[in-house]
């Protein structure tokens, strides 16, 4: 069973109202970018709380040179999180759209 074209335009409107933006997880990762709050903004909490605990265990273990390796780890995947993060926003769209796709199949199906 397929959508009609207006459930078609109903689910894309929802999924640019509910998606993320992506200036709004740059603001978040350049401000907070240490702390992974961008990955919780993103729904990717995993990576959220490996960021903050690398942060967190970094800072107290620097005064025996441990931490200095996990920030330093941290910063070069913050780096990278920027090239990153519009196909993180663009996952979590496609993430919106199969459910709410699959929610109206099944309502149109009942």
């Amino acid at each position: 069973m397929t959508l009609t074209t207006q459930q078609q335009i109903l689910i894309e409107q929802r999924v640019t109202n509910e998606a993320k933006s992506t200036g709004a997880a740059y603001l978040i990762w350049f401000l907070l970018g240490g702390l992974g709050v961008h990955h919780f903004y993103l729904g990717r909490t995993g990576s959220g709380i490996a960021q903050l605990m690398l942060f967190i265990f970094g800072w107290i273990t620097l005064p025996i040179f441990v931490g200095a390796f996990l920030l330093i780890t941290l910063a070069i995947w913050v780096l990278i999180d920027a090239f990153l993060i519009p196909g993180m926003v663009q996952s979590h769209k496609e993430e919106v759209r199969r459910g709410l796709t699959s929610s109206a199949l099944i309502m149109s199906s009942s």
